[in-house]
């Protein structure tokens, strides 16, 4: 049975409606992504091949059926029978691991972020089918090759199908109210306008709990607007340094003007806290916007609600990693040449429009072409999720993609550094000491 999660409860009838209309019509538009010609691998399909894929849960319910109805198209075009099982988030890392280290399971998983560098000495490499797509259709995008390509080579070990990004959201009265046209970029200012909102009685709020998505995009977000990063270029931990306790000094205060019960806040917490009036800026994908948009209760507050990449500080860009689906084939297969011919099928404009369409805007596309998907003009308010890909920050910044760096997040290290200073349990100063000593166990190993 699926956990219940924010990306499977709110798939809401009117959204998946809307959804499923997009879909539709984008399968008649997908032509007009354009799509060079490039010679595809030659990818024989074994002798009765049929194929098991685990993936994430869907955010709403036409990513479900327009997926499973282009597996379903696969299947008519070659044959192959595909069977795909849809996991909760929270499962997909510990049942990824088990069919790695088992040498059974699934053929494909679609994982998160870093899974195929956790276990590359167990899949099949997809370089063929990752150089035809990018000449097809314009290039991979940068967090696509960061995630796709083992470090250090131009192999690639994972297929990125998309990445969601949690920028702000935020209630555009509130911030008007606040003296601010919209929040601003710059540390002091940001932590101004929300004493503001906390003193206007309308608080702001991040997830400070042990949240997949948004808890580990907010700490993340913390130390990198200050310069600070858990790992150096050379893979080392650098997460104790004067960046980070500046960061830390700065999120005691910024912690002050959020509502109460962010500490233990998981993905669901902020989406209802702003549904209902009780948090007026936070962080998130676009999955909350749509489910108030398709709320006739909430539809004032979608109305009121706008969008903007998380400030810059200290930063060059907007220090945001989106977080990333990222596939893989393993080696235990009896069927590499079908698995592959599976995602190249998949991420085709006629398969992966449609598809992105049905998400909303959820799942931003990996490949340069699809920026002129109508997903991205379907809703202003959409627009700025399309270049989620285009990200220079990932998982583990600054250093390489590794296990280590995987395992680091997968234990929260950066979300529970910031939670301690927070609650008022660490110093920014021995909580960083702390981060580097969890990390360093990790990258011990390496």
């Amino acid at each position: 049975m699926l956990k219940t999660t924010r990306r499977n409860a709110i798939g809401l009838s009117a959204a998946t409606l809307a959804a499923c209309a997009a879909a539709e019509r984008a399968q008649a538009q997908a032509q007009t992504i354009t799509a060079a010609d490039a010679t595809a691998p030659r990818l024989p399909l074994e002798s009765g091949a049929t194929l098991r894929m685990l993936r994430p849960v869907r955010f709403v319910q036409p990513d479900e059926d327009v997926f499973r109805a282009n597996c379903a198209r696969f299947t008519q075009a070659t044959g192959v029978q595909v069977r795909v099982d849809f996991v909760g988030w929270e499962d997909i890392t510990q049942q990824t691991a088990v069919t790695a280290n088992t040498g059974a399971g699934p053929d494909l998983i679609i994982g998160f972020n870093e899974s195929p560098h956790v276990y590359a000495d167990k899949l099949v490499e997809l370089s063929d089918v990752a150089e035809y797509l990018g000449k097809r259709y314009g290039g991979w995008l940068a967090l696509a090759q960061r995630y796709g390509k083992r470090h250090g080579t131009n192999n690639w070990i994972g297929l990125p199908f998309g990445s969601t990004g949690g920028p702000l959201v935020y209630r555009k009265s509130a911030v008007n109210a606040a003296g601010y046209e919209r929040p601003p970029e710059d540390l002091p200012n940001f932590l101004d306008l929300c004493r503001k909102l906390k003193q206007a009685g309308k608080p702001s709020g991040f997830a400070l709990g042990n949240a997949v998505g948004d808890g580990n995009g907010f700490a993340n977000w913390v130390v990198w607007s200050h310069n600070g990063f858990l790992v150096n270029e050379d893979g080392t931990v650098g997460i104790n340094s004067r960046e980070t306790v500046a960061a830390l000094h700065y999120l005691k205060e910024l912690y002050a003007t959020f509502i109460p019960g962010t500490l233990s806040w998981g993905d669901v917490s902020n989406n209802r806290a702003y549904a209902s009036n009780e948090c007026w800026l936070t962080a998130n994908g676009v999955s909350l916007y749509f489910a108030l948009k398709n709320d006739p209760a909430t539809r004032a507050i979608a109305e009121d609600t706008e969008h903007m990449l998380l400030p810059k500080g200290l930063a060059s860009a907007s220090p945001m990693a989106g977080l990333t689906l990222n596939a893989m084939v393993f080696k235990h297969s009896r069927y590499p040449n079908a698995s592959k011919a599976l995602l190249q099928f998949l991420l085709e404009r006629e398969q992966m429009d449609p598809w992105l369409n049905a998400n909303l805007g959820y799942w931003a596309h990996p490949l340069a072409n699809y920026d002129a998907s109508a997903v991205w003009t379907s809703d202003p308010k959409v627009t700025l999720f399309r270049d989620t890909m285009r990200s220079p920050f990932w998982i583990g910044y600054k250093g390489p993609i590794s296990e280590a760096s995987a395992a680091a997040n997968a234990e929260y290290v950066m979300v529970q550094m910031c939670a301690s200073v927070a609650s008022g349990q660490a110093t920014p100063e021995a909580a960083a000491r702390e981060a580097e000593r969890r990390a360093q166990r990790f990258f011990r190993r390496r």
